[in-house]
């Protein structure tokens, strides 16, 4: 099953002390994480319904079912929270999910092979590219636009890039 779920969400501390959360949402629209049905943790677990209650600086708060206590909230910290692929509406053209890039063979316009992703990341200015593998001795970071990154071929396990300048070694 865990193949199929796809991360929305983490559980990021107590707020208050009646067992509410702080809960950071990955979905374009944070409030939708309470839309998509029970979360569960990634090895399936714990599932929890979740009902928000408001917002906090970066975060939603929620009260999550079965959580009563700060203590118990406070052990859910860093908990992620996913669902199944099949309740989260389809990506719009030229969008993926973080988890489908993740794995993807990185070549570059010459067809030499760069790499793989390892992760996808957004610090607020972007999607990044983690890429490691391939002849790289460590992980390089490569923004994901499509400057960048001119193809990507989920059925065939791939992405083609044209990475900016420094990006890789050697370049």
């Amino acid at each position: 099953m865990a193949d199929d779920l796809i991360c929305v969400g983490s559980i990021s501390g107590a707020f208050g002390v009646r067992g509410d959360v702080r809960l950071k949402s990955y979905t374009s629209v944070p409030e939708d994480i309470a839309a998509y049905g029970p979360v569960v943790t990634q090895d399936g677990a714990m599932e929890f319904d979740i009902t928000l209650i408001g917002r906090a600086k970066n975060a939603l708060t929620a009260q999550v079912s079965g959580i009563t206590t700060k203590e118990q909230a406070d052990a859910l910290r860093g908990v992620k929270l996913f669902v199944p692929r099949t309740r989260l509406p389809a990506p719009e053209e030229d969008e993926f999910y973080y988890s489908e890039l993740e794995g993807l063979e990185v070549y570059d316009t010459g067809g030499a092979l760069l790499g793989r992703v390892k992760t996808v990341m957004n610090h607020g200015a972007g999607d990044i590219l983690e890429i490691h593998g391939g002849s790289l001795k460590s992980s390089v970071l490569m923004p994901f636009t499509k400057e960048a990154v001119l193809t990507v071929d989920i059925k065939e396990g791939r992405l083609i890039a044209d990475p900016p300048n420094g990006v890789f070694p050697d370049e």
